[in-house]
This record gives structure tokens, sequence and C-alpha cells, in this order.
């Protein structure tokens, strides 16, 4: 796997750059967060992720390795492609992005192209515990039990649950222990449903 490449700058772009290295040119796809803190001389270098696909390889280009793990994040999120996640990061800063999901922010996920409320919750239900447990900051925004119980009745409702019947289920779950995390929650409160 190419994990990074170093060169010379050859064409630059807000949706790609063309890297020379060693007289071999690479085409990268990067995101406008990227394109604005490529530097100004020649020489570059990018962290990548390298996508193999049966009729393509597709080089992706990173600045951070904070973005290029987000990225990686958000591709392994059932319905989020890469152009989606590229699409995200072209939107809002990184750290923006990894707020919104561990605050459990649908709004502001839910307000870049190409994201409906659906994919939102689940960019949210997917990756928030991930998400804290890299950046240590459980405590900061999952102290607070009404937090997880809204969460998990609004997964619950995107599933196709009535909110009454999911807030008893849930309801019962956080009285016999309120220390799960918002997928543990949900995972029992589905067997009470």
């Amino acid at each position: 796997m190419i994990t990074h490449l170093q060169g010379r700058l050859v064409e630059k772009h807000p949706t790609h750059v063309v890297i020379d290295c060693q007289g071999i040119g690479y085409f990268v796809n990067i995101s406008l967060n990227t394109f604005s803190q490529l530097p100004e001389g020649e020489n570059i270098r990018l962290l990548t992720h390298l996508q193999v696909k049966e009729d393509s390889h597709t080089l992706f280009g990173f600045m951070e390795a904070s973005e290029r793990e987000l990225f990686r994040l958000l591709i392994s999120v059932s319905g989020i492609g890469t152009s989606i996640a590229r699409t995200m990061l072209s939107s809002m800063d990184p750290h923006q992005i990894m707020d919104a999901i561990a605050q459990a922010n649908v709004p502001v996920i839910q307000g870049i192209k190409g994201i409906g409320a659906k994919t939102a919750q689940r960019v949210i239900l997917d990756l928030k515990d991930k998400i804290l447990k890299i950046h240590d900051q459980d405590e900061v925004y999952s102290n607070s039990n009404n937090t997880k119980k809204d969460e998990a009745l609004s997964a619950l409702e995107v599933l196709g649950f009535p909110r009454k019947q999911a807030e008893k289920a849930v309801d019962k779950v956080i009285s016999q222990d309120a220390s799960l995390s918002v997928e543990n929650i949900i995972k029992h409160a589905l067997k009470n449903l």
C-alpha cells in the first residue's frame, strides 16, 4: 500500500494534484481542506489512502494524519463512499466533523451536501464511540444519560419504531444500567421491542 508520496508538485487543483516522484506522475484526489493547506513551494509530501477496485486504483491525499484517519472511518460507514467522505472533508474542517459526531449533532452533519437524515444518524451511530476513544472525549460529550437516551431514540426511530414504544424500551434499559453506551442501549432496547 502507498502510505505517502513525496515529490514535486506539478499540478494543483481544488480537487486533485499531480505529484512527480522521480519521473512518475501520481494523480491524487484531495479535499478542499488539504488544498487550502498545500505549501506554495514545489516540493510536497502527502499522506495517502489507496482505494483498490476491480477496475481502478485511486489515490487520496491528505496533509494531516487526522484527516486521513477520519476519511478511513467515514468510508467504513455503510452508504458513505469515497466521494461523499471527500465532500464532507471539503465542507468542514476534520475537527468540526469529529466534534459534530462526538456531540451527535445530526443537523450539522446533515447540512453537508449529499448527506440525508438517515445517513447522518448512521454516521453518528457507527463512529461516535470510535471518535470518542481516539480523542479521549468520552467524559466531555457522553456523561449525560439524557443525551444517550435521545441518541438511542433517534436511532430507533430511523429503524422504523414508533417513538412511544422506543421510549419505553430505552427507559427500561437505562433504569437497569445507566452506564451503558448508546450502542448497547440500542441493542438492549431492540431485544425489548
